[in-house]
């Protein structure tokens, strides 16, 4: 697998909004699943939260890690690159903070990405 969707938590906590403690206790299953792709060459963090809690996991700050809809970082040390995009919940594609042409550019991005690195 060179590719996962990354999530912070992997539960629906009320209100939507996990808190740290959850974020937290749920890191080593996203560490570990990481660790466990050694092919693995990019992430998708879909929002902050999994964009924060992604970068603690590959060992990187992150407010060094600047999360932004459509960036790429691509970390040293053989790091898989991590990708942002905006949360694809109810509230984002409806209000059109997250239009369907902003989040297929993602997937898009990512698998330029990927082919150009077979290259």
């Amino acid at each position: 697998m060179d590719a996962i969707i990354a999530n912070a938590v992997r539960c629906v906590p009320p209100e939507n909004k996990p808190t740290p403690a959850e974020i937290n206790a749920c890191r080593p299953f996203l560490t570990n699943r990481i660790q466990t792709l050694p092919r693995l060459q990019a992430i998708l963090a879909l929002g902050r939260i999994a964009h924060d809690s992604t970068a603690r996991a590959l060992g990187v700050v992150p407010a060094r890690l600047p999360f932004g809809h459509g960036r790429r970082h691509e970390l040293p040390g053989g790091k898989p690159a991590l990708f942002d995009s905006y949360h694809c919940s109810r509230y984002n594609t409806n209000t059109g903070v997250l239009t369907p042409a902003m989040f297929r550019s993602v997937f898009a991005d990512i698998r330029a990405f990927l082919d150009a690195g077979r290259n």
